[in-house]
């Protein structure tokens, strides 16, 4: 029973463990974009257990791949030679862009994020790290200390010295009203007096879409307009794309190539659907960085067997079968038919993001104030109506998730955007 099951998670877990809706679901099992409950509801999942079942439910070749190699061996740690690690680590160096690249796998985005941080702070022997207002990096100690998002911040405390910049978020703050090239000319000449006033920092830190932020992002060019500043300075650019790689914008495969103009970042982190849902972090650095390191250092648990073959089996699958272009045709349909919704339910303030990432934002109508109750509301409706989405927002904002595997069919959006509409319109 699901009561019974809640009770014991209240019992033994901490009160801060956050489940979703007011009665929680245990789901048991999925296939494809679906999902299944306790009690044998199904819904289409448009969040894929926070962005991380990239590619589908039960996809046949990454269980048949996990399968296989659990018969073998299943783990084995960095202390012998891993040959699915070599692998995946030579087509991840390929696709990041980034020269003479060398990957170390973690097991999660925030280890991933972790790791950055020690590889920026120690290669520019500066404790110092510029980071975005409205960002999320991780639940470590390090990384709760450059997330600049107040909701998911318990403690001041921190090994760092953390600087915040502005431009993660277009539509709200100081330069709101400025047209793009204006909102991105004010934000170079912030960073420029930011830096005039500090010690040089290490790195920035920064997603290209602020994932737990709300999806929020600035105009494309906005982090390249940072590289060059910061390249003159020596500082380090760390591209967080625990949320937004492996094309889930559609237009492009990583979401730093929306600000490429000047070069690939100079550290970039990964997890969340690497692994469809099997847990797969990691960091790619200039080879300099990576090996700057002067004491020892492996990973019991990153780049394990098991996980890697499962990583390898899901980028296969997700390049032969070109699910960033269907991330770009079908989010493309998706972001439209929601638009078209809001416009006509009072309480939504903008419809924003690519592909298959996407961002609900909800305010009490007439009003730039945040109404989380009535999102709330709304992700309640779209459960009742068979649909799975997350919620996210930072300062003020209140927002709906909407990321669905990137295998998502034109039908299924159709099918969840309905659902949505009928849940927006339910809360009025």
């Amino acid at each position: 029973m699901t009561g019974d099951l809640l009770g014991r998670h209240r019992a033994v877990l901490p009160d801060w463990l956050a489940l979703f809706y007011e009665e929680p679901i245990e789901i048991t099992h999925g296939e494809g974009r679906h999902v299944w409950d306790a009690q044998g509801n199904r819904y289409l999942d448009f969040f894929g257990g926070i962005l991380t079942t990239m590619t589908a439910h039960a996809l046949p070749v990454v269980t048949k791949a996990v399968s296989e190699q659990a018969g073998r061996i299943i783990h084995s740690s960095t202390l012998y030679l891993n040959r699915p690690m070599v692998e995946l680590a030579e087509r991840i160096a390929q696709l990041s862009g980034i020269p003479d690249a060398r990957v170390f796998f973690t097991t999660s985005g925030t280890e991933a994020n972790d790791t950055a941080l020690l590889l920026a702070t120690t290669y520019r022997r500066s404790n110092t790290i510029l980071a975005m207002r409205n960002s999320y990096h991780g639940r470590s100690f390090s990384a709760v200390g450059i997330t600049g998002n107040k909701g998911w911040s318990p403690t001041s405390l921190s090994p760092l010295q953390t600087l915040y910049v502005h431009g993660g978020v277009r539509t709200r703050g100081p330069y709101a009203a400025l047209g793009d090239g204006a909102f991105v000319d004010a934000c170079v000449d912030d960073l420029k007096d930011l830096l005039g006033h500090t010690r040089p920092p290490a790195a920035l830190i920064a997603e290209p879409i602020q994932g737990v932020g709300g999806f929020t992002s600035p105009p494309d060019g906005l982090y390249a307009a940072f590289r060059d500043v910061l390249r003159e300075r020596g500082i380090l650019w760390i591209s967080d794309e625990v949320q937004t790689g492996w094309g889930r914008t559609g237009e492009h495969f990583w979401g730093w190539q929306a600000h490429g103009q000047n070069g690939p970042p100079d550290i970039m982190t990964f997890a969340k659907g690497i692994g469809n849902g099997v847990s797969v972090g990691g960091v790619v650095a200039r080879a300099e960085i990576m090996n700057c390191l002067d004491a020892n250092s492996i990973s019991t648990f990153g780049g394990t067997q098991i996980t890697m073959a499962a990583g390898l089996a899901n980028l296969t699958y997700l390049l032969e079968h070109d699910l960033q272009g269907n991330a770009r045709r079908v989010g493309g349909l998706l972001i439209e038919r929601l638009r078209s919704a809001a416009a006509r339910a009072p309480a939504v303030r903008e419809v924003r993001g690519r592909g298959l990432m996407i961002g609900i934002e909800i305010t009490r109508p007439g009003t730039d104030e945040a109404d989380p109750e009535t999102a709330a509301a709304v992700q309640e409706a779209a459960r009742a109506g068979g649909l799975l989405i997350g919620k996210g927002g930072g300062h003020n904002t209140s927002s709906l998730r909407v990321a669905p595997p990137l295998s998502l069919s034109v039908a299924e959006a159709e099918e969840g955007a309905a659902i949505l509409e009928e849940a927006l319109r339910s809360v009025r």
